[in-house]
């Protein structure tokens, strides 16, 4: 893995070294006329004149623009994108780029974290130009639409975007019917209505929705107004309603048009990048795939004989609603379809669904490798806790990534063998790392602090006893409070002018679109996942108005010239962004002088001195809880490169069990 990432980096810096090279070259060919080819040309053939040259010269540019417009729009719309990320983002991290394939075709599957950035983060990260398939009620939404369609983007109908009341109300009930032509799977779950019309409002393939789930079943046989059949599949662990509750109805949607279009990128060697969960969502694990993906790839296998590989995306944010939070964007190996299992998809039924559904099992196993997933938010913040009280020594983020899994998959493998019941060293354990994080955010402090604040002071009796390493500690604080004024100072200015009118604003259009969300959504918790997307938008069309008002009033309310003004225009941007770069490293150095700030206060500064040995302690027992329960967890505690697909197929299997014998 490391020789090839290194390869990649080699590959990348020689493309750099060539492009300056380039530049370099026509900058000297320009500046010196002996050496100038035109002038040269010029001077050999007199009955030229420049003109001439320069005339042919434009009409090969506007040719060579035209018919290479569509991919010199998808570079400029990452350019972009990058900048956008660089601004917005404090960092962002990739691993596994190597597992890309270097030719197409290839599909991209990601998990839907952060709506629309989800999409940034793959462009930005990915050498590939991908055509994303994206909701048409997003096609449709200014902005979020027109860039979509300068990324090639394919729209789809999605049926749950068009979703409609069903009259009266339904009960459920498992029921062992079978369809005699092989459409239902795993028997079927009988509807019954009260005050219903099925006759008149659904058809077969339509959907049927219980209040409160995402999970919609599709109808395979209506009996009458009153009582009808829908699949099974996929509520193996859903509560289904015995008392009548209202229903949603999703109408069948013919998506060969999309199809279409898919399958001739990918007949073309090109990219498709697809969200299989269907919608954005802010929960800690991924949702129940859409068959989407599998039909794609298996006709792609049936109509061009193209094994498509199909790349596992997961995008990790930090803070992902939060302006300058961090990212790291893990490609996984590809997942492949089983040329065997063409026939049995060509004979439809049973046949093609059950081979549908192995493929989106092995999709889905290969998208949980490359993320850290948990039961909930709280379960999420203990593990990546324990895995730094666990941590003795700074690991690359390939490394954090790995460690971070091996927890979060050990916490869930421990929870199923005690039945989701830990035994009481287990509950005191986690008690303590979760009241240590709560300790830690009310004093306004970082895990990584903690060490250093029982480093004990040198005592100065004299100046022979100054060395060089004492005063530099000694002037730190100093330096540091010097440092913050300083940047703040210079970070303030066009902050104020530039920065925060157009931050509070999509602060509070932000706020209220996350409520809008939230109240239209069936699987979001606090829809959080559309904060970051909805503040860059509102960016996007705030930051140059507010630019372009800056330059009216100059030009009317002040005496300066035209290119004075141009210049300021132009100048805005490079203010703006320098005064993000130097508030971020302002608010580093702040939140260093966290420690500091809370001694001066007399009950913080007895709660921060027993801190060190909290952690030390902490830190010991988490090392002690794993080195007793490890072993039972296998490959996981044991081996030093784990194949975390198969890992992720053996938990799901062991999970199933589980709920069979319940």
């Amino acid at each position: 893995d490391q020789l090839n990432m290194a390869r990649h980096s080699m590959i990348s810096d020689l493309d750099y070294t060539k492009t300056q090279l380039t530049v370099f070259v026509i900058i000297l060919l320009l500046a010196v006329d002996s050496i100038n080819p035109v002038k040269i040309f010029l001077h050999v053939f007199p009955s030229v004149k420049p003109w001439h040259v320069a005339s042919v010269s434009l009409v090969l540019m506007i040719y060579v623009f035209i018919s290479e417009f569509k991919a010199l729009l998808y570079f400029s719309m990452k350019v972009f994108f990058n900048s956008i990320a660089s601004i917005f983002f404090r960092s962002v991290e990739v691993v596994g780029r190597y597992n890309v394939p270097r030719h197409g075709p290839v599909i991209f599957v990601g998990n839907h974290a952060n709506q629309f950035v989800d999409a940034i983060m793959m462009v930005c990260t990915c050498e590939f130009k991908i055509s994303y398939l994206i909701a048409e009620k997003s096609w449709n939404r200014r902005v979020v639409g027109d860039m979509a369609w300068a990324l090639g983007a394919v729209p789809v109908k999605r049926a749950q975007d068009y979703s409609s009341k069903g009259s009266g109300k339904i009960t459920m009930k498992k029921s062992e019917m079978a369809d005699n032509d092989g459409s239902a799977e795993g028997g079927a779950i009988t509807v019954t209505g009260y005050s219903t019309a099925f006759m008149k409002e659904l058809k077969i393939g339509d959907k049927v929705r219980p209040p409160g789930t995402a999970t919609a079943m599709k109808v395979i046989k209506i009996e009458n107004d009153t009582l009808l059949n829908v699949e099974a599949v996929g509520t193996e662990s859903m509560d289904l309603p015995e008392e009548p509750l209202p229903f949603d109805i999703l109408q069948r949607i013919d998506q060969k048009v999309v199809y279409g279009k898919v399958l001739e990128t990918l007949a073309a060697k090109g990219a498709i990048g697809i969200f299989p969960e269907g919608g954005s969502h802010d929960r800690t694990d991924i949702l129940p795939l859409k068959v989407g993906v599998a039909l794609i790839a298996y006709s792609a296998l049936e109509k061009d004989g193209i094994s498509v590989p199909i790349v596992p995306v997961g995008l990790n944010y930090f803070q992902r609603n939060r302006f300058r939070g961090r990212a790291v964007v893990e490609y996984g190996e590809p997942v492949y379809i089983d040329p065997s299992t063409l026939s049995a998809y060509q004979g439809g039924g049973l046949e093609k669904r059950r081979v549908c559904n192995e493929l989106l099992q092995k999709i889905e196993d290969a998208m949980k490798s490359v993320l850290v997933t948990a039961p909930d938010y709280e379960s999420l913040q203990l593990i990546y806790t324990a895995r730094r009280l666990w941590q003795r020594k700074e690991l690359l983020v390939s490394e954090k990534q790995d460690l971070s899994r091996r927890f979060a998959e050990g916490y869930k493998q421990l929870l199923l063998q005690v039945n989701g019941k830990p035994p009481k060293e287990w509950s005191d354990l986690n008690d303590r790392i979760v009241a240590y994080q709560h300790e830690l955010t009310e004093l306004g402090i970082r895990d990584y602090q903690v060490p250093g604040l029982d480093s004990e002071k040198s005592e100065i009796k004299s100046v022979d006893d100054l060395d060089g390493d004492t005063f530099l500690r000694e002037m730190r604080l100093p330096y540091q409070i010097f440092h913050v004024l300083f940047l703040m100072f210079m970070a303030a200015i066009p902050s104020v002018f530039l920065n925060l009118p157009v931050g509070l604003v999509a602060r509070i259009y932000a706020e209220k679109r996350r409520k809008k969300a939230l109240a239209n959504s069936k699987v979001k918790i606090k829809a959080e996942d559309v904060l970051m997307t909805e503040k860059i938008l509102i960016c996007i069309v705030l930051v140059p108005t507010l630019w372009v008002v800056y330059a009216l009033l100059l030009k009317f309310f002040t005496n300066l010239d035209g290119p004075a003004i141009a210049l300021l225009f132009f100048c805005m941007p490079l203010f703006s962004y320098m005064s993000i770069m130097w508030a971020e490293a302002g608010m580093v150095e702040f939140k260093d002088l966290g420690p500091y700030v809370m001694r001066l206060f007399p009950s913080a500064r007895r709660r921060i001195a027993v801190l060190p040995k909290t952690r030390k302690k902490l830190s010991s027992d988490v090392r002690a809880f794993i080195k007793k329960h490890g072993p039972s967890l296998g490959e996981l505690y044991y081996s030093d490169d784990v194949d975390w697909k198969e890992l992720q197929s053996k938990a799901r299997r062991a999970s199933r069990n589980d709920l069979k014998e319940e």
